[in-house]
């Protein structure tokens, strides 16, 4: 049936539009529109930024045939002029979910982007829960549909509006603003419905790499989304140099022609994306190397939805390492049949019976749909993120694993245990034992990474000043305390400028420490660390010297001598001041302007030979 047919209008509601004859016969014609085949969808592709995976696809709109319209857009403008725009948003949603599905996006991660008119969710003659009906119907998780609402649209009332936007929220969907900062609502849209996604206007993407200006902006909406735990996605990206730009202002979702053009399939073989090639994650300390779900898959040959129960129950009986048998037909996984639940329930049944009742059946019959379903690509953190959702009847089931959407093999729990533990000590052994942040060997692979990829960066080198002599006085504990208080810092004061993969913090040894920032956060950020260790000083030195201003230790000559309370150097070094071409010469760099600023009484911060304070 139709969402024609299934739409039912309030006729007491007013009418936003003139029902001249005009309207009235373009009315009809886009009603002949939406009964006839004349709305097609393409699929642009959404991908993630650290690893070049497909993070999802956004669903646009294409009309074909004969009709009056130049493109979807003045299709939606007339629709506006003539009260159908609701009837068009919803078949559009629901033409959007069915495709998706019929190409088989359920067997894969990758989210699905649907753009809705706010003036659809707004209309008390929309049925709200139609978008569930169609996304039930064609088995499209709702936590991986994103609704995106054009900042372009006009809205008379946010009280209204967002209790629409709660409503979805609360049915599961995730939400996105399109078009941001090129539309009426702006920051105001932002701080209403809080959005999950912000997707950047392509106007601010266009040739950002010839606009300061532009650069600017973007890194600014970057920088407040980061805060609020809001992603970015950069649209429109056309060409290598934006697509360079966009990467080091650390914007986590990218789409654009360069990356992908939209295509009716949701498989982008033909996508070339240089400079994401190779490119691994790190969190904010620098340390996690990502490790994916498919490294570790086992291949399992799949059983065929028309074979006899029997067949599998034979399967699990002459191979009882098989926990779980992948029901697949023509490469798409349609569930599993998990050895426990198909013995116990199938097999024996609750009355002993189950062997008598089922034994005759297809697989397709017993099949269990309640299996977890993930791409390759997905990591381990995020396959046991999922794992830690789900009931507790299925918390131990193996997972199945596809390729592209086709079925790769499936993973054991214990598997993926074992890897990630594996993974952890591996990590371990590279950072610092007291403060646990990465050592040398990981603080070098970060650089060299950026470099490669052409980024700009700071390198900042912090250095606690006399702290030999203050270990000689106070002692090895206090020194101990003193040590594990800055990393405390340090790792607190980054993460509260941006809380995203680009920055790092780093232990080489002692009291030397590397952070490795952006360019625009570096001195505020540094100039916040002095603050926060200095406000530590009367811990660290006791009231006493800490009213006096100084203690008295043993120099390195071993005389008496006073000293002034700790205090921090930090020498900064640039990648957009000064040319660098490789980690040692990035090292040499840091070390001189370290000591330039060791030369200074007190905290000092010296950026690439110039004083900054």
């Amino acid at each position: 049936m139709a969402i024609r047919l299934k739409w039912q209008v309030d006729t007491n509601e007013k009418s936003f539009y003139v029902a001249n004859d005009a309207n009235k016969a373009c009315r009809e014609t886009i009603l002949n529109v939406l009964d006839g085949d004349a709305l097609a969808i393409h699929f642009q592709t959404i991908f993630s930024a650290t690893e070049g995976k497909i993070f999802g696809y956004e669903a646009l709109t294409r009309v074909k045939g004969e009709h009056p319209f130049s493109d979807v857009d003045e299709l939606f403008q007339k629709a506006a002029l003539t009260g159908t725009i609701a009837i068009l948003d919803v078949r559009c949603r629901e033409n959007a979910i069915k495709q998706a599905s019929v190409l088989g996006l359920g067997h894969t991660n990758a989210n699905l982007f649907i753009n809705v008119c706010p003036e659809t969710m707004m209309d008390r003659a929309f049925r709200a829960n139609i978008t569930d009906e169609i996304a039930e119907k064609w088995s499209i998780p709702k936590d991986r549909i994103i609704l995106e609402i054009t900042e372009e649209s006009v809205i008379y009332n946010y009280d209204l509006f967002k209790k629409s936007i709660e409503y979805y929220r609360g049915m599961g969907y995730k939400i996105a603003i399109d078009d941001f900062g090129s539309g009426h609502g702006g920051l105001k849209m932002l701080s209403i419905i809080e959005p999950d996604y912000v997707k950047i206007d392509r106007h601010f993407i266009s040739n950002i790499d010839k606009a300061i200006v532009k650069s600017n902006l973007v890194d600014s909406i970057a920088t407040a989304c980061h805060r609020m735990g809001i992603k970015v996605i950069a649209e429109g990206i056309e060409k290598q140099e934006e697509l360079e730009v966009v990467l080091n202002l650390g914007i986590e979702l990218l789409q654009g022609f360069f990356l992908h053009k939209p295509s009716p399939t949701l498989n982008p073989d033909h996508a070339y994306i240089p400079a994401l090639q190779n490119r691994k994650s790190n969190n904010f300390l620098g340390r996690n190397e990502q490790s994916f779900i498919g490294e570790i898959a086992t291949y399992i040959e799949p059983i065929n939805p028309s074979s006899s129960a029997m067949t599998a129950f034979n399967r699990f009986i002459k191979d009882v390492e098989i926990r779980g048998l992948p029901v697949v037909e023509n490469e798409q996984v349609l569930g599993m049949l998990h050895r426990n639940w198909f013995l116990e329930n199938q097999i024996l049944g609750k009355c002993g019976y189950g062997f008598a009742l089922n034994s005759y059946k297809t697989v397709l019959k017993l099949i269990d749909r309640h299996f977890m379903l993930v791409e390759s690509n997905t990591t381990l953190e995020e396959a046991a993120q999922r794992i830690s959702t789900r009931k507790k009847e299925f918390l131990y089931d193996d997972i199945c694993v596809t390729k592209n959407g086709k079925y790769f093999g499936t993973v054991a729990i214990s598997a993926l245990l074992d890897a990630m533990t594996e993974k952890s000590l591996m990590l371990a052994k590279g950072a610092n034992p007291l403060t646990g942040l990465p050592g040398n060997e990981f603080i070098q692979r970060d650089i060299e990474k950026k470099l490669s990829q052409n980024m700009h960066f700071d390198v900042c080198y912090v250095d606690i000043n006399n702290f030999k002599p203050y270990n000689d006085h106070y002692g090895f504990e206090k020194g101990d305390i003193v040590i594990k208080k800055l990393a405390d810092i340090l790792n607190k004061t980054i993460r509260s400028f941006d809380s995203g993969s680009f920055n790092f913090v780093g232990h080489i040894g002692g009291d030397d420490y590397i952070v490795i920032t952006r360019p625009q956060i570096s001195i505020p950020a540094c100039e916040k660390v002095i603050t926060e260790f200095e406000a530590q000083l009367p811990v660290f030195h006791g009231d006493e010297d800490f009213k006096r201003g100084s203690y008295i230790s043993n120099n390195r000559k071993g005389l008496e001598e006073n000293f002034s309370l700790l205090s921090l150097s930090i020498g900064i070094v640039s990648t957009e001041v000064q040319n660098i071409g490789s980690y040692a010469q990035l090292a040499s760099i840091a070390t001189e302007v370290k000591k330039a600023a060791k030369m200074k009484s007190g905290s000092f911060i010296e950026r690439d030979r110039r004083k900054m304070g």
